[in-house]
């Protein structure tokens, strides 16, 4: 899928807190400052194009609803941030991590436990 711009990925996170809702809905979820009704219609206008949200034409609105699940967008995004800059490896992204101190030894033993109690599909 192609990738979001930051305001297209803030927009899709309101719109997932919204559900199927109009721009004027969008609008109410997103963090100020937010951005002018047009700006946002051509940002959700986008989304949909990307297949990321549908339209549909309710009178004189859309009504737009997502097509990706949060969930689906992380794993999406995630993998994407690991191919592009970690050489397709979770390693070491991980060992990025470590490196920084932003993971420590301890969190590193309870994801190893994590991953040794995985049940097996």
């Amino acid at each position: 899928m192609e990738r979001l711009t930051q305001p297209e990925e803030d927009a899709l996170r309101a719109l997932w807190r919204t559900g199927p809702g109009f721009v004027k809905d969008v609008l109410e979820h997103l963090p100020e400052p937010r951005p002018p009704y047009t700006t946002l219609a051509s940002t959700l206008r986008n989304l949909e194009r990307k297949a990321y949200a549908s339209a549909e034409k309710l009178g004189n609105s859309f009504c737009y609803t997502p097509l990706v699940s949060a969930e689906d967008y992380q794993r999406r995004s995630l993998g994407a941030l690991v191919r592009e800059h970690f050489r397709d490896s979770y390693k070491e992204l991980v060992s990025f991590f470590a490196k920084e101190e932003k993971v420590s030894a301890a969190d590193l033993q309870e994801i190893i436990k994590l991953i040794e109690n995985q049940k097996p599909e």
